[in-house]
């Protein structure tokens, strides 16, 4: 078995990387028909690359973010095409940042390719059924066109690692970024409520996080600039507990974030908010959830992990065995493996 992975796409962002990695785990030969052009060379670039390899796959695989080249890919292979849509652009442009308006131009710009790239393929991915759900009622687009693939951690960079105790005091970590799924002002407004807690550090990761909120006087919180990939797993093991998202848009109610599969390949306790799709996967003996966008809920979730020990080792241990039993790179590329045999049968 064969598959293609097509398009402008980073292989080493974590999606693509863990879903190569799990079919290479899984028996599966993987080839990659990939430019790093922009604007309308990107095009033709990609296109004299299929040529070369038009009939050496199986199945071609448009990987993430694919919606331009998952058009482009329908004109030229015959083969059947997975489409990892992993989100929608309009939603997120639109809805979620808020960047334009529902009416405007770029709005429906957005929606047609959403709707476009999904009804020209023969599969598409989503990583959580609230996603799906979401797609099926926004765009009309039959639900057994869709398969939930779990985003899942890179398991040789992301696990459990012995604490070295080098912290002075009980250190809370979240690292992301400013868009609001994240709900950092949230995050940040708990730190506010925790300031007379003088042993309590919250470690914020991400440039722009630091950008936009340094200037504003947390004595209890250190800004980080964003780190490499690899260096992600070292923080997050020297923290006592990890933060999710809280934020209070409709997309957070859909979405797992990558930080949260990190943290239980790590083993590390973690807060994050009470959602329908974070239930797809974990429930309340794996995380500790709270409602969204409570800075107050939040800092007494922090001051109850504090005093409790046992509670933090519990969740970390049980979200950990539940992140192994369903979302290593090897479970998920079994996954794609039987689609892609279902596909090409």
């Amino acid at each position: 078995m064969k598959i293609c992975f097509f398009g402008r796409y980073d292989n080493k962002y974590s999606r693509n990387r863990i879903l190569i990695s799990g079919l290479k785990q899984n028996g599966v030969e993987v080839i990659e028909c990939r430019t790093e052009l922009t604007g309308i060379k990107k095009y033709f670039d990609l296109i004299k690359k299929h040529k070369q390899i038009k009939n050496d796959y199986d199945v071609l695989f448009v990987a993430f973010p694919g919606w331009h080249a998952m058009i482009l890919a329908k004109f030229l292979s015959r083969k059947p095409i997975i489409f990892d849509a992993f989100l929608s652009v309009y939603d997120s442009t639109v809805w979620d940042r808020k960047n334009t308006s529902r009416y405007s131009p770029k709005a429906w710009y957005f929606w047609i390719l959403d709707w476009l790239s999904c009804k020209l393929a023969d599969k598409v991915l989503l990583d959580t059924n609230e996603h799906i759900k979401y797609f099926v009622k926004e765009f009309g687009i039959k639900k057994e066109k869709f398969e939930r693939v779990f985003v899942g951690s890179d398991t040789s960079v992301f696990y459990p690692k012995e604490k070295k105790n080098i912290n002075k005091k009980f250190t809370v970590l979240h690292h992301g970024n400013v868009v609001p799924l994240q709900g950092v002002k949230f995050i940040l407004e708990s730190a506010r409520l925790l300031e007379k807690n003088k042993n309590i550090q919250f470690n914020i990761v991400g440039s722009r996080i630091k950008k936009w909120y340094e200037k504003k006087c947390f004595y209890n919180v250190n800004f980080i600039d964003n780190l490499k990939y690899r260096e992600l797993p070292d923080i997050i093991s020297q923290s006592d507990i990890c933060l999710g998202i809280f934020g209070n848009t409709d997309k957070t109610q859909r979405v797992i974030p990558n930080k949260v599969y990190e943290y239980s390949a790590t083993k590390m306790p973690t807060i994050t908010a009470d959602t329908p799709a974070i239930r797809e996967l974990f429930d309340e003996k794996d995380l500790y959830l709270i409602p969204t966008a409570e800075p107050e809920a939040l800092a007494e979730a922090i001051l109850k992990f504090k005093k409790d020990l046992a509670l933090r080792e519990k969740l970390a241990e049980n979200s950990y065995n539940k992140f192994m039993s369903n979302c290593t790179p090897n479970i998920l590329g079994r996954q794609l493996t039987k689609m892609i045999n279902e596909l090409s049968i």
